[in-house]
């Protein structure tokens, strides 16, 4: 199921961050009074009782800006950020005049916006605001202005309901759509899965290769695909839907322009899918971007497959499969090291070697998302570690583990009650998820491990143990236990 994505543009210091984070929710992007915070496209998912969708930040647009420079890169991720969006939040200030930047952007808006629909949202309005003051806004031939206040909230609950009132109209399924029952069974009837990786590494001529038909174009030009494709295919009577992504490439190598890679798209099918399979090409190095990729995965908690693409090709005829297989694994675990426990394919879109191991990979990835551990077996599991290995502390106080528990599945997420968070390094943390899936698996998706304070008796003020200055003092007589005899 498609998400909508809504991108805020507007010039610098407008309360784009701002905005950002009241409707996120929370702190996500950094505010302040200096222009140009923002530096690239911050995204969340809007979790909404109608409509989920995507909310973009964006870095301010500017006049000038010389080609190559950090104002370049910002106002060229904001152009991209026009052409991916599926709604424009064009946001000015209020309180201030019109200026060259406005004007700017608004060219902009209408030269890379396309037939998208852009909504004129007046900033920095702390209550009602009477319209002759917003008269200058209506020059901008954008409409009539949404006022709002980021900071304050004022007009951001009704902003919020004009956004899932448009995309009704762009035909996005709503909650209350019988429609959404549908997409929902249908996508909880197909294990969704999406390839993802930089260009030309091979993750259309995979899905071309699993379906028997060639359904995506190939091409040996990196970026041919442009946006996220759906394929249901059948594997041992089993469906699945296969997303074949737009290639990650590194910002600096992004031009502004229709032909750019989706990224917001690419990330949009991350998050619908259950099993991600980054797509590596074997005969190239592992760059920072693939790893950039990997990490975004894992942000999205969510399961993990790598596969190393065209195998076929065999430059060292000295080395055994075996050899050549273990030499390979033993890199990326160097690259990779955040995530060991992903495993690894080595397929041929040409040859087609391995590739139905994909299914068959993603399926034991899905039971290993929904495996539940019992409470007993996983505390026994936790006093054994911390048996071998103490985590820290201080001279006074030890640190202890009272006791642990899963809370949730997909993935799966356990509560350790201790004494003090701080006594328990990230160090200890990975330790104690290696001792955990030594024991119970979980291969190839993330556990999450939250570790709380549990409450003292004593946190209630009211009732909070007397120290023992503020005790009453006992009497030499009342001490005694018998009197003496005279």
């Amino acid at each position: 199921m498609k998400i909508p994505i809504i991108s805020i543009i507007g010039k610098p210091n407008v309360g784009k961050s701002t905005l950002f984070n009241r409707i996120s929710g929370k702190r996500i992007a950094i505010t302040t009074e200096i222009a140009g915070t923002t530096r690239d496209r911050i995204f969340n998912k809007i979790v909404h009782p109608e409509l989920d969708f995507f909310m973009v930040d964006t870095g301010g647009i500017e006049v000038g800006g010389k080609d190559g420079s950090i104002e370049s890169n910002i106002q060229a991720q904001t152009r991209i950020a026009m052409t991916e969006s599926d709604l424009i939040l064009f946001l000015v200030d209020a309180r201030t005049d019109m200026t060259k930047d406005d004007l700017h952007a608004v060219e902009l808006l209408r030269k890379h916006s396309g037939q998208k629909s852009v909504l004129l949202v007046a900033g920095k309005c702390d209550g009602p605001v009477d319209k002759s003051k917003l008269a200058s806004l209506y020059k901008l031939g954008m409409g009539e202005p949404f006022p709002i206040s980021g900071l304050h909230g004022f007009g951001v609950d009704k902003l919020v309901a004009e956004i899932i009132a448009r995309m009704k109209g762009r035909h996005f399924i709503t909650k209350d759509n019988p429609e959404y029952k549908i997409e929902q069974d249908f996508a909880a009837s197909h294990l969704n899965i999406a390839l993802v990786g930089r260009p030309n590494v091979g993750k259309s001529s995979i899905v071309n290769a699993l379906l028997n038909q060639e359904k995506l174009i190939v091409s040996d030009i990196p970026g041919t695909t442009r946006d996220s494709v759906d394929s249901t295919v059948q594997h041992n009577l089993k469906q699945y839907n296969l997303v074949d992504t737009a290639g990650l490439r590194r910002h600096k190598n992004v031009d502004v322009g229709i032909e750019q890679l989706s990224v917001m798209r690419t990330l949009s099918a991350i998050e619908r899918c259950e099993v991600v399979v980054l797509v590596l090409d074997s005969h190239e190095k592992v760059l920072d971007q693939d790893q950039q990729i990997a990490n975004q995965i894992l942000r999205s908690n969510k399961g993990v497959i790598i596969v190393a693409n065209k195998w076929d090709i065999i430059l060292n005829t000295k080395m055994t499969e075996e050899v050549r297989q273990s030499t390979y694994i033993g890199y990326l675990q160097k690259k990779f090291g955040f995530m060991p426990w992903a495993p690894v394919i080595f397929t041929s879109a040409k040859t087609k070697k391995n590739l139905t191991q994909i299914f068959d990979l993603a399926e034991s990835i899905k039971l290993e998302q929904q495996k539940r551990v019992s409470t007993a077996s996983l505390n026994h599991c936790v006093e054994l570690a911390c048996a071998k290995h103490q985590p820290t502390g201080s001279k006074t106080t030890p640190p202890k583990i009272f006791y642990s528990t899963q809370v949730d599945v997909n993935p799966p997420r356990f509560a350790f009650f201790v004494n003090k968070r701080k006594f328990f390094h990230f160090s200890f943390i990975r330790y104690l998820e290696r001792k955990l899936r030594d024991k119970f698996g979980f291969v190839g998706t993330p556990i999450l491990m939250e570790f709380k304070e549990k409450e003292s008796r004593y946190a209630d003020k009211e009732h909070k143990r007397p120290s023992r200055t503020q005790r009453p003092k006992k009497s030499k007589k009342e001490k005694t236990k018998f009197e003496r005899k005279p």
